[in-house]
C-alpha cells in the first residue's frame, strides 16, 4: 500500500485521485490513521466483483453435489423479504 491518503485529502483533490484511478493507479484512504476504503480503477473492481461471483457459484456447487440443503427462488424471496430492512418490502 504506497499510496496512502487522508480522506480530507481525497475531499479536496478528489479529481487527482480519479485521474490516478483511470490510469490503473489505487489508492487506499485512511481516517484517524486507519484504512478504510480503496479507490481502485473500475477495471481491477469488476476483476475482484467476478472472481467473488465464480467463488460463490462454486461453493454453491460443492454444496449442492454434496447433497447439501437447496431453496427455491420462491422460498429464498420469501425468506429475503421476512428479514428486517428487507429490499423487497
Amino acid at each position: 500500500m504506497d499510496n496512502i491518503v487522508t480522506a480530507s485529502e481525497v475531499r479536496a483533490r478528489l479529481a487527482l485521485y480519479l485521474n490516478q484511478a483511470e490510469q490503473g493507479t489505487a489508492t487506499v484512504i485512511s481516517r484517524n490513521g486507519v484504512p478504510v476504503a480503496a479507490l481502485v480503477p473500475l477495471g481491477d473492481f469488476q476483476a475482484l466483483e467476478d472472481a467473488a461471483d465464480a467463488l460463490l457459484a462454486r461453493e454453491a456447487e460443492t454444496v449442492r453435489a454434496e447433497g447439501g440443503p437447496t431453496a427455491s427462488l420462491e422460498e429464498l424471496v420469501a425468506e429475503l423479504s421476512d428479514e428486517e430492512g428487507s429490499y423487497f418490502c
